[in-house]
């Protein structure tokens, strides 16, 4: 089971472990002056002293729980250090490096900026060696100058030494601290970003599983549409020529039927594209099949320059679906009886111009959805796809794409 910690908690844990610390030290001081003053008339002293210590305790609890300016904590710690001064002068330097370690503590987990807490390190340095003097002179009047001076020069040293191992010791428990809060919010930090992620991923499958769909519609489009615009031209001049030519009508039918059986086998081929068959097939081939089956059994003329290359699976669907949807459209649309197609492979770049004899289109043109579709392809591939027509000049599309790594290797 993982053990989640607040970290705030663990500060206010700290803060309340400090001043119970704090209370316990107090009370051994006052404990230790009790035994000291047993038997004198010097009570009042063990009042004031109780008077500071309570006092100290209670403004060591404000500041921790209630002080957050920096300002107010300066004017708080002021007053302590003359607490200490008191507590130091009442019992003769008791737990005083205890006490200031313990009160430079609460202050130090509570200031961000190195350098404030340096200098409050410095000031308090300062402050507790003139206490210790100062206590020191208080309660040791009577002794010799030798030796004051070096109970004083041990005493203060070793203070000084207890309070410099407090203040690295309390830093670098801070770093830690602080540093481990940092890893814990970039930890959270990055599973947010990985909810996200896995979030964008599953967006991304969508799109591309809707962009699988326009593939297979933009397949069965072109293929179906081609071969199917050819099957309906070919039916219709049987119909015609039923009565005047049976053998003529049944070579159109008997054309049809090939040309159906066709469109069935390219839909196969476009389902089996989607088990992920990426193989490097020829142009030229499947260029001149596109026309061959345009003008078998009709009237359609196709004029044809096609040079050899080859091309990857992507491109070869790309060429072949382009080269059947002007096919059609000039045939459907533009009641053209003439093409010329030429197929160009030169430098880094490759190249179909398709141009037919139709109608044409007066004013802009506005591309349709194979016409947009194509277009959208050849930008996705790197390359162009352009349109150009007139009133009763005709249609023309040129696709220029760049040529794919395999294909230059192929050449080299």
């Amino acid at each position: 089971m993982k053990l989640r910690v607040n970290p705030k908690k663990i500060v206010e844990y700290i803060k309340v472990a400090l001043v119970i610390m704090l209370v316990v030290i107090e009370a051994f001081v006052y404990a230790q002056a009790a035994g000291m003053y047993v038997g004198t008339k010097l009570l009042y002293s063990l009042i004031i002293l109780g008077v500071c210590c309570i006092a100290l305790a209670v403004l060591e609890a404000i500041n921790a729980f209630k002080v957050t300016s920096f300002v107010a904590k300066m004017v708080f710690y002021g007053v302590d250090s003359a607490l200490l001064l008191a507590i130091c002068i009442l019992t003769g330097n008791s737990f005083l490096a205890a006490l200031y370690c313990i009160v430079l503590t609460q202050i130090y987990i509570s200031i961000d900026r190195f350098r404030d807490k340096a200098v409050l390190f410095g000031v308090s340095c300062v402050l507790f060696t003139v206490s210790f003097i100062v206590g020191w002179v208080f309660t040791h009047e009577n002794a010799s100058i030798f030796n004051s001076v070096v109970e004083i020069l041990s005493g203060a040293l070793f203070g000084l030494l207890v309070l410099a191992i407090d203040f690295v010791i309390v830093q670098f428990l801070i770093k830690f601290y602080r540093t481990n809060v940092e890893l814990s919010a970039a930890l959270k930090e990055a599973d947010e970003s990985r909810a996200q992620l896995k979030e964008v991923y599953e967006e991304l499958s969508k799109t591309a599983v809707y962009e699988e769909r326009n593939r297979i519609a933009k397949d069965i489009h072109d293929n179906a549409g081609h071969s199917m615009t050819t099957v309906i031209m070919q039916t219709e001049a049987a119909k015609l020529l039923i009565d005047s030519d049976p053998e003529e009508a049944k070579s159109r039918i008997i054309s049809a039927n090939i040309q159906a059986r066709n469109a069935l086998e390219q839909m196969r081929e476009s389902v089996h594209l989607l088990a992920g068959r990426n193989e490097v097939k020829s142009v030229k081939t499947e260029l001149e099949n596109i026309i061959s089956q345009t003008i078998d059994g009709t009237d359609i003329k196709v004029r044809y320059d096609i040079a050899e290359s080859e091309a990857d699976e992507e491109v070869y669907r790309f060429l072949s679906n382009s080269l059947k949807e002007c096919l059609a459209n000039g045939i459907r649309h533009g009641k053209a009886t003439a093409f010329y197609v030429e197929f160009r492979k030169d430098g880094e770049r490759m190249s179909l111009f398709i141009s037919d004899n139709g109608t044409g289109v007066q004013g802009d043109i506005t591309p349709g959805f194979g016409l947009k579709t194509m277009m959208d392809k050849a930008a996705a591939l790197g390359g162009r796809c352009t349109l150009r027509s007139e009133k009763d000049e005709g249609f023309e599309v040129k696709i220029v794409l760049p040529l794919k790594d395999c294909e230059a290797k192929e050449e080299l």
